[in-house]
């Protein structure tokens, strides 16, 4: 009985990312053995920092404590609209509310472009002693992102896995948020190390769940399959999924085209097979990719547009998805 309880303990203390063969962040041997050498792990784990709780989790639970509704958005696919989704919804939760306070974390540390997309390149961030203050965009909207820390948007961060998750984890427990009703968070493509750490921070923050953005075609969703099973394995909740430049209606014509045709049915019957949520279809609008381009908000510009409206709707659903009783 010993034996056994001793290995449930070790096995316990393995990451589910790690390589094969770990010996676990608690052991003697953690980053010292050769199943070790090439994990972004190891020097931590070598230096004994692993064994003990992350102090981070407690700052960022407090930090985060008057943030009512953390929202991930996610996908295993990159190139689907994750950023000009983000963006979307953001400017829809604040601008549909006006008391409602609003906030955009850039977590996609090598790509950041919500700078752009809401329209803040070339501001900067200030400290003061209560933490960063972040960009504002309105009166209750705020961004930030690690675009406001680069002397150029040309500069290129090239970091390992550690030094990224410590960006993140600042940004989640040094940033003065203040009191919020939703933070949006948007991340880079995949299921690796910038996801982990916001898994890991937020869960101990009461995070709300994730949407999960894919497009029509098999090659997405064989990613956002995966980005599901991700969510399951990491116990984050999820809201939704979003088809997303789900057709292309033309903006004279008002002609409807399939860009990526569905050839599996698409998001609703992928996410009726996983038993998740469907949040609704957005068309593919040029315009759109041209306010993000310059930073404007399609929503308010081109009212009329079936993206717009499509959008609209879809926010009522993941506003009530947030807000319903016991989804906190």
């Amino acid at each position: 009985m010993y034996v056994l309880a001793t290995l449930r303990m070790k096995m316990a203390d393995i990451p589910s990312n790690a390589p094969e063969h770990c010996p676990g962040t608690q052991s003697e041997t953690a980053g010292k053995v050769s199943a070790c050498q090439g994990c972004p792990n190891q020097s931590i784990c070598s230096s004994g920092a692993a064994r003990g709780p992350d102090p981070g989790i407690e700052l960022v639970r407090n930090k985060l404590e008057d943030v009512k509704y953390k929202i991930l958005v996610l996908s295993g696919k990159g190139g689907v609209g994750k950023s000009t989704f983000t963006a979307l919804l953001a400017r829809g939760l604040a601008a549909s509310d006006p008391d409602r306070n609003v906030a955009v974390l850039d977590i996609d540390i090598c790509g950041p472009s919500m700078p752009r997309v809401m329209g803040v390149m070339g501001e900067q961030v200030h400290q003061s002693g209560s933490g960063w203050s972040p960009v504002y965009v309105e009166d209750n909207l705020s961004v930030m992102s690690i675009g406001f820390l680069l002397s150029s948007p040309d500069d290129a961060i090239i970091w390992r896995g550690p030094k990224k998750n410590g960006m993140i984890r600042q940004f989640l427990s040094e940033v003065d948020w203040g009191s919020l009703d939703y933070l949006v968070i948007d991340t880079p493509p995949g299921t690796s190390d910038e996801h982990l750490s916001a898994a890991q921070y937020l869960q101990a923050a009461d995070l709300t769940g994730a949407i999960i953005l894919t497009t029509p075609h098999e090659v997405a969703l064989l990613d956002v399959r995966k980005e599901i099973d991700f969510c399951r394995k990491v116990n984050i909740p999820i809201l939704g999924v979003v088809e997303n430049m789900a057709a292309f209606v033309c903006p004279k014509c008002k002609t409807e085209t399939d860009i990526f045709p569905a050839k599996t049915g698409g998001a609703s019957k992928m996410a009726q097979e996983l038993g998740v949520p469907f949040l609704g279809r957005i068309p593919l609008d040029p315009r759109l990719a041209r306010s993000c381009d310059e930073g404007t908000n399609f929503l308010t510009d081109v009212p009329d547009s079936p993206a717009t409206m499509a959008f609209s709707k879809l926010l009522e659903g993941v506003v009530k998805s947030c807000e319903a009783p016991g989804s906190s």
